[in-house]
């Protein structure tokens, strides 16, 4: 085996004497760190997979990656592109001819494109389940005729779960398998990635990690009140799990214009460069800059791209630098994921390449310029919850978020924290909320001067004018 190179000897050193004690003061019970910088690898774990068993993490021990699994459903994806049976700007209705959401309209217009860049515009965060079967994703996405649209394909950027089970259910029409069995036939296999799980029976092979929550008043961790959610959602992010190097290899696969290891072409290098061309904005109440095609261009400048992903109580984070040659990625299993994220993959793009994450928003100083809380009050509904913008008596801004049916069945509850003035059409909580600050934004104007959607990393429209 090769020696590393002196910066990433001296990382896992860094990993070795300062993980366990991060995990520690984050609450964190454990943890996954991987670098790939040059071809080489360095990857560490710590901490325990269960506080109910006391089973210790190691480098081979799986944790869930959630909504990173986009990025694998776009390689799919640009696959069924890269042979031709494809195009971006296809109307999904042309491959999915049974295909139908409420607007008539958008369902004869959205774009594999649409899909991919977050911007078809109907309702994204639907998580029925349709059992375990092999036909999950096929009856989730026959279940969408009532879903509304709220804002015309193409028009802005809304972060969409639901598109992402029709770009499943797309390779599964056109492969003939399960979304599943082409994600570990024409992914996992061809890059000799060994530690792959895409359902619970999967992962019940391998060392896997439970995620924790702490719903309570109490904020003490616990083991979720389920392992994984519902299968229709996978090509999502639902389930799928791998241990941190295999993250890293489809890193490797990326950064070297994606081929395999041992030269396999796994797609195209115009699809590897495509999928990181700027498609759509992200609103200003979101951390990151853009959105290529599935991946977030957080910053352009320093050429940070990656994404992030949560399940139940499991979080797990991905940045590539491919200026540098350079993959970071963080899997945990509860506690504070974003103080953990910027202890370690702020610590390790800066030391390997000068390169700095954003900062977590804070409450400002001053009351901004502008702010006008009259025209922001109110109710935003989409199907998971009901969030409501108020003044309490006493001059302060309060939101309750009220989870929808299918959300409270799954277990969520109602919350109530309090937020502040953060610029002219911008909130952001008093208080960290799972270790991070969230701001919340507003957009469009109706006759009376009121706002008519929130704008967080979804676009949420108006439902009523009570405060």
């Amino acid at each position: 085996m090769n020696a590393l190179p002196g910066a990433l000897a001296a990382t896992r050193t860094w990993l070795q004497g300062e993980l366990p004690a991060l995990l520690r003061r984050r609450r964190v019970p454990a943890a996954a760190v991987g670098v790939l910088q040059d071809g080489h690898v360095v990857d560490h774990a710590s901490g325990v997979l269960n506080l109910d068993t006391g089973v210790e993490a190691t480098t081979d021990s799986l944790f869930q990656v959630g909504s990173i699994t986009k990025l694998w459903t776009t390689d799919l994806v640009m696959q069924l592109i890269d042979e031709g049976r494809v195009s971006l700007d296809d109307e999904i209705s042309r491959h999915l001819p049974t295909f139908r959401i409420a607007d008539e309209e958008a369902t004869r217009t959205i774009t594999v494109r649409h899909l991919l860049s977050h911007t078809a515009g109907f309702e994204g965060d639907v998580f029925t389940d349709h059992g375990p079967g092999d036909d999950a994703v096929e009856r989730f996405v026959a279940a969408m005729g009532d879903l509304p649209q709220t804002f015309a394909p193409g028009e802005r950027f809304s972060y969409s779960n639901t598109g992402f089970a029709v770009l499943g259910r797309l390779v599964e029409v056109l492969r003939g398998t399960t979304w599943d069995r082409a994600l570990q036939d024409r992914l996992a296999a061809p890059m000799g990635l060994t530690h792959v799980a895409t359902t619970a029976y999967d992962a019940i092979r391998f060392r896997t990690a439970m995620g924790h929550i702490d719903p309570g008043p109490d904020h003490v961790l616990r083991p979720g009140p389920a392992w994984g959610m519902a299968r229709a959602s996978g090509p999502v992010g639902a389930m799928l799990s791998m241990r941190v190097r295999d993250l890293l290899g489809f890193a490797a696969m990326h950064l070297d214009g994606g081929t395999a290891a041992d030269g396999t072409r796994v797609v195209s290098s115009t699809s590897c460069a495509e999928v990181l061309t700027r498609q759509v904005d992200h609103p200003a109440s979101m951390r990151s800059e853009a959105r290529g095609l599935g991946w977030s261009l957080d910053d352009t400048s320093q050429g940070i791209v990656g994404h992030d992903g949560q399940t139940i109580g499991q979080s797990a984070f991905f940045r590539m630098v491919p200026e540098h040659d350079l993959a970071v990625a963080l899997l945990t299993n509860g506690g504070d994921t974003y103080g953990l994220y910027h202890d370690i993959l702020g610590h390790l793009l800066d030391d390997l390449a000068g390169v700095r994450v954003a900062a977590d928003p804070v409450p400002p100083r001053q009351h901004p310029s502008g702010f006008d809380a009259d025209r922001l009050l109110g109710t935003y509904r989409a199907r998971i919850v009901d969030w409501t913008l108020r003044r309490h008596p006493d001059g302060r801004l309060w939101v309750e978020e009220v989870p929808g049916p299918e959300a409270a069945a799954a277990g969520d509850e109602p919350v109530r924290y309090e937020v502040l003035p953060y610029a002219a059409d911008q909130v952001v909580t008093a208080d960290a909320l799972h270790g991070a600050h969230h701001v919340f934004g507003f957009a469009g104007r109706d006759e009376t001067g009121r706002a008519t959607h929130l704008t967080t990393s979804r676009v949420i429209p108006r439902a009523s004018l009570e405060a």
